[in-house]
């Protein structure tokens, strides 16, 4: 059984996080033991890896389609890799709705070893900071900024994967939402060459939603993120339906959802990723919010990103 994430992670330190920090300890030295014991395996072409530390709702998957486009249109053959998890279905679909380049595999070294025999000129690694023994050229971190780090701890006592201190491996760090110079000199002290770098999503169907109530249903990592950025422009939320991220959606819940919002007058928008999850079901009065990803300083991040072909 999935369950929500705890709402004390993104909360000042609480009694939870305090009772379970012994735990976090155990975690930070597996990690350490991990990272110093981890043969690298290194590639003949460019490595770029966008990850994350704080656990899921980060962008790593739509920053990895947004470059690999880019990428495409300056005249390279990327293509994405990323391991497979039979509960991350909706990220994979997520990836091939938006990419044709995309090689899915239970290993990562495996996957990237196939994409070096298919003469594919550089490697975007969706989701594989946390992969020590994979060498990356680029690291590439996310962040939202409405969570930010959470309360600062790893988990279980927060919703880190290693310590804040891990980005002294990163490269860039790209933030989806708002400049926050607080969080840039706090991670700057941590690595004084990072590259900071903002995103936002831009809704493509906004027009669809206006004039209307909404049943709002999310089954990500942080679906608040949904929520507001609907909310941020001006639409109506009558009804929050929240779910643990990747959820496998039924039938049945999705089919009682749309009759519950028929009777109320409201139309039932989605996520993209719960989208595809559901859209076998022909349930055809469930729509989705279509978004793209667009970066500030797009230019320079891609100059950055070019140096790694030279």
């Amino acid at each position: 059984m999935k369950l929500n994430k705890p709402k004390f992670w993104d909360e000042n330190i609480s009694f939870f996080s305090i009772l379970l920090f012994p735990l976090s300890l155990l975690v930070l030295i597996f990690i350490f033991l991990k990272k110093k014991f981890t043969k690298t395996v290194k590639f003949k072409i460019p490595v770029i890896c966008f990850g994350n530390i704080y656990i899921g709702g980060t962008g790593k998957t739509p920053s990895s389609i947004f470059l690999a486009n880019e990428l495409v249109r300056l005249g390279k053959n990327p293509v994405i890799v990323r391991k497979y998890y039979s509960g991350h279905l909706d990220e994979h679909y997520l990836i091939k709705e938006n990419f044709k380049n995309f090689i899915l595999n239970k290993s990562r070294v495996d996957g990237m070893k196939k994409a070096e025999k298919a003469n594919y000129d550089s490697i975007i690694l969706d989701d594989g900071f946390q992969d020590y023994k994979i060498k990356k050229n680029l690291n590439v971190v996310c962040f939202n900024q409405n969570q930010l780090v959470g309360n600062g701890l790893v988990l279980p006592s927060g919703p880190l994967r290693e310590n804040l201190s891990s980005l002294k491996y990163a490269h860039i760090v790209l933030i989806n939402g708002k400049k926050d110079s607080d969080f840039e000199k706090k991670i700057l002290n941590i690595n004084k060459n990072l590259k900071i770098f903002y995103s936002i999503y831009r809704p493509l169907n906004i027009d669809q939603f206006r004039d209307k109530n909404l049943f709002a249903v999310a089954g990500i990592g942080n679906p608040d993120n949904f929520f507001k950025l609907i909310e941020d422009y001006d639409l109506n939320i009558l009804k929050k339906i929240i779910y643990p991220d990747h959820y496998k959606f039924s039938k049945i819940e999705i089919q009682n959802i749309s009759d519950e919002a028929k009777k109320k007058g409201c139309q039932v928008v989605m996520t993209e990723k719960d989208y595809f999850k559901i859209k076998d079901f022909s349930i055809n009065d469930i729509k989705y919010l279509k978004v793209s990803l667009e970066v500030d300083g797009k230019d320079e991040l891609l100059k950055i990103i070019s140096r790694l072909y030279d």
